[in-house]
């Protein structure tokens, strides 16, 4: 009986002792746990941050990158060159900062499909309602002019985007082209004759329809520097503008056609044609007036160019 009172007393003794050893075992056990189960978290929080991420990513890309966003025409007028279109391209949706200030345009002008109607109202305007209009002592009618232009152009915007300033642009390319203008000239009627002067010496004819032609030859390619700005009216309409110079080649060229049927040299009272020593003076005397003539058509080494009219970017 004694041994059994002190087995219950050690057991007592025991347990509470056994208890308190196996506490720290289970905090541990469940520290641990709770450690884990707070790394999977971590980790499926940053996974799905990362998800999130790439969905935001997806929605927030621009879809005004994808094409036909950028892409450009125009028509227009130019003086110089006739009518005028291009198509080129120009997104400045672009967060790069280059990109979104760089354009391309392909542009084409030419004077055929209003060359007719442009060179009648030419010479109604010249004329005044006239046959021809008069400059001294000559008359000069018949304007005929006949041009184009083609190119390649890079276009600068320093704004970007920025409101009104962002429309602004340097441009720079290669362009080719021609410029003919060609007129009729003669002198005044003066009793039933027409008189023509060169290098200061008096010819004539006494048939109506005898008359000199002047013509200026224009043919030209080189590089091409200049500026311009589109102006934006409403959806993506816009006005745009450009002015520059090519950096021709080669000057202009002058030519001087003067029949010699029935011309006559006034000093000497004689036909041209059919006196040797007086055609020989005639083609020195033309040939010098032409040489007058490219003298100041050698002074223009740069073509002008004008252009406006609208244009609509996507």
């Amino acid at each position: 009986m004694k041994k059994i009172s002190i087995i219950s007393i050690l057991a007592l003794l025991a347990i509470p002792a056994m208890a308190k050893d196996t506490k720290p075992v289970a905090d541990k056990i469940d520290s641990g746990v709770a450690t884990t189960t707070e790394s999977v978290n971590t980790e499926i929080a940053k996974t799905e941050s990362v998800v999130d991420y790439v969905k935001d990513t997806k929605q927030v890309s621009n879809p005004k990158l994808k094409f036909p966003h950028g892409l450009q025409f125009g028509f227009g007028v130019s003086p110089t060159s006739g009518l005028n279109g291009f198509i080129g391209y120009n997104n400045k949706n672009f967060d790069s900062f280059w990109w979104k200030r760089l354009g391309i345009r392909f542009d084409l002008a030419t004077y055929s499909p209003i060359k007719s109607d442009f060179n009648k109202e030419l010479n109604e305007t010249a004329g005044k309602g006239k046959d021809s209009m008069e400059i001294g002592d000559l008359a000069v009618e018949n304007f005929a002019v006949d041009a184009n232009h083609y190119g390649a152009l890079i276009d600068f915007y320093p704004f970007g985007n920025t409101w009104f300033l962002g429309g602004w642009r340097i441009s720079g390319g290669y362009f080719g082209g021609k410029l003919s203008f060609a007129t009729d000239i003669t002198s005044k009627n003066l009793g039933g004759t027409y008189q023509i002067e060169l290098d200061g010496h008096m010819y004539e004819y006494n048939l109506d329809n005898a008359k000199g032609k002047a013509k200026v030859d224009w043919k030209y390619s080189g590089p091409y520097v200049g500026t311009g700005f589109d102006l934006g009216l409403i959806w993506g309409f816009k006005i745009y503008f450009d002015a520059g110079v090519v950096l021709a080649d080669k000057p202009a060229h002058a030519g001087l056609n003067i029949p010699l049927d029935g011309l006559k040299d006034v000093d000497a009272n004689a036909l041209v044609s059919s006196n040797p020593t007086l055609l020989n003076q005639f083609n020195a005397r033309k040939k010098e007036e032409l040489r007058k003539v490219q003298d100041e058509l050698d002074k223009y080494e740069c073509f002008p160019i004008v252009k406006l009219g609208f244009m609509f970017r996507f």
